[in-house]
């Protein structure tokens, strides 16, 4: 009903056109200059795919990338893990339930810039000396949110008859979450991880506070790169970065959409 109504609004089509152009044209132009033979990245000469193979040779882009596969492939398995027992958790209600599930939200209401601060200065007070381990921890508590919200939202949708069958066939809690639940759940649990896999990846402001030395990822290493100007091998590395992107984030929507109960 709204909807109809907001179409109806002047100019309410060219405006969304305008909003989408506005965001979506860099990306665009950002891709189209990466296949850029020339060294200045704002001045096109013909297509090549030299920056490809450049940045895929290139050692410090390397370690760069395998630091970045490091953090969110631990941070995403502890993150999945961590959001299954608190969705599992959360599912009865129980007093205080709200106040739970806000804190679990919590980083996603706050700005991350806050987040990122208020973990640099836990890491500080404890005496934890940056690196890779701290990166890997911020994103662990970071990540679970993503994670957790694909895995809730299945469980509301469980078809509560095939856990009552399980009780009156006399499975204990352990069996009945091995055999029943898990496999229902399992779809969720692979979207939840994938989205949380993407989050941790593309994260810029939370690892650039907490990292140390030889903890670089990939948007930290790009953030640096571009204090001596757009090249094309940035664009480069932006632009497989959003295809990666791209790709998880579809694969998870996908994942998410496996074994949902249609009505």
């Amino acid at each position: 009903m709204i909807a109809n109504h907001l179409k109806k609004l002047p100019l309410t089509r060219e405006t969304s056109l305008l909003v989408l152009a506005y965001l979506y044209l860099p990306i665009l132009v950002l891709i189209a200059y990466s296949f850029n033979a020339n060294r200045t990245a704002t001045v096109w000469t013909e297509f090549s795919f030299a920056w490809y193979g450049r940045i895929l040779a290139n050692p410090s882009i390397q370690a760069a990338a395998l630091n970045s596969v490091i953090v969110a492939g631990i941070a995403t398995v502890c993150a999945t893990a961590i959001a299954l027992l608190a969705a599992l958790a959360t599912y009865r209600p129980f007093y205080g339930q709200k106040m739970v599930e806000g804190g679990i939200n919590l980083p996603l209401i706050l700005p991350e810039i806050v987040t990122a601060v208020a973990t640099l200065l836990l890491f500080m007070a404890l005496g934890i000396k940056l690196g890779l381990l701290t990166v890997i921890i911020a994103h662990v508590g970071f990540c679970i949110p993503f994670a957790y919200l694909p895995i809730r939202a299945r469980l509301n949708d469980l078809d509560k008859s095939l856990l009552e069958a399980a009780n009156d066939l006399y499975a204990n809690p352990f069996h009945t979450f091995r055999r029943v639940t898990l496999p229902l759940l399992f779809p969720a649990v692979l979207s939840g991880a994938v989205l949380a896999f993407v989050v941790s990846l593309d994260d810029f402001i939370m690892t650039f506070f907490v990292a140390g030395p030889g903890s670089t990822t990939l948007p930290v290493y790009i953030f640096s790169a571009i204090k001596a100007g757009v090249t094309p091998e940035i664009n480069a590395i932006s632009t497989l970065m959003l295809a990666i992107s791209i790709v998880l984030v579809v694969l998870s929507y996908w994942l998410g959409q496996r074994g949902k109960p249609t009505t």
